[in-house]
């Protein structure tokens, strides 16, 4: 039964990845619990898992005393030293139990929580798993696709995790055991196990992209001050260089744009605005309307950042963007209500 028991525990860690030791711990425990419930719910059980010498035994523990009160938990001198000659006051005397000796319900008992122990330590690998990505970039395998629902289940290492329709991309297309790039945006601890919030339209995606592809950013002389997204469409970042020498949007565009083109590909042809960040309002927020060009910012209101901007008659539109999304993700990204007016005052139509 113990080689057995140790072959199992084996192939758990292999398999699972769940620690031995881990395991172990668990199973002892379990052991100990239901061991008790035939000597009163007492704490007079202790189990000993000796994995090298692939032995596991159980013990019955009393103390020694003159006088015994409790037998479930005592035993006097003259009983202890018919066991042992050198036993004395206040030392434990163990009794090594057999299979037998554990009565059929606590055997029942062991592996019912045996098996929940091992479930449980299952569980809290997944969980540790998890929390040690939250908030990173991932590469998940798809395993199945829900074709009423469109949510695609992952394989994430060794666990599962659901990547919703709605925080998916609007042009995404997945087939089965397509490796597929996901942003872990949070990790919980449900009544079922572990769960991992997976997303591909959460911003932190694609600053995660940018640090993996450009050395600038990952080394720290390139800073990504905010990121402001309208997934599939279109991205803004703000980026500035701690190194006078390092121009920052150069850096993330790359030669050639190669570093850009890269993630452009990865996201499916999404856009991607590279601005400058700069702590002084006027300069970011004009900056954040690019590509349209800024004549003129105001600060109306400092506290509640709130702004009015200037622009060309003729760029209007193109600060404004398609459905408003330029001077949406604009504000986003500065923090700041941004009114835009044209040079002339009057709006076109």
């Amino acid at each position: 039964m113990n080689k057995e028991f140790f072959e199992a525990v084996a192939l758990m860690e292999k398999e699972k990845g769940v620690p031995a030791e881990y395991l172990y711990e668990k199973i002892s425990n379990a052991i100990v619990v239901a061991v008790r419930k035939d000597y009163g719910g007492k704490d007079v059980i202790s189990c000993e898992i000796e994995p090298e010498k692939s032995e596991m035994n159980v013990y019955y523990c009393r103390t020694v005393v003159e006088e015994v009160e409790d037998p479930d938990a005592e035993i006097s001198l003259e009983e202890a030293q018919q066991i042992k000659k050198k036993y004395k006051l206040g030392d434990i005397v163990k009794v090594k139990l057999t299979k037998k000796d554990f009565g059929r319900i606590a055997a029942q008992t062991a592996k019912h929580v045996i098996r929940q122990g091992i479930r449980d330590a299952e569980k809290d690998q997944i969980l540790q798993d998890f929390q040690s990505k939250n908030q990173e970039l991932v590469t998940a395998k798809v395993q199945r696709i829900d074709p009423v629902t469109g949510n695609v289940t992952l394989e994430i290492g060794k666990a599962e995790a659901i990547l919703p329709k709605a925080e998916q991309l609007p042009d995404d297309s997945f087939y089965e055991d397509e490796l597929i790039k996901v942003f872990i945006v949070d990790v919980k601890q449900t009544e079922k196990g572990p769960k991992a919030m997976i997303s591909r339209t959460h911003p932190g995606l694609v600053k995660r992209l940018f640090e993996m592809e450009v050395p600038e950013i990952y080394d720290g002389t390139v800073t990504i001050d905010s990121v402001s997204r309208d997934a599939g469409s279109r991205t803004k970042l703000a980026v500035h260089s701690k190194d006078e020498d390092v121009d920052a949007i150069g850096a993330c565009i790359g030669p050639r744009g190669a570093r850009v083109n890269k993630i452009v590909e990865i996201l499916g042809g999404e856009k991607i605005d590279i601005v400058n960040y700069s702590e002084n309002p006027e300069e970011f927020i004009a900056a954040a309307l690019a590509p349209a060009n800024v004549l003129k910012v105001e600060i109306e209101d400092a506290e509640n950042h709130v702004c009015h901007v200037t622009v060309p008659d003729h760029q209007l539109s193109l600060a404004i963007g398609n459905k408003g999304q330029n001077a949406r993700l604009a504000a986003h990204l500065t923090g700041w209500k941004i009114d835009i007016k044209p040079e002339s005052g009057f709006y076109e139509g």
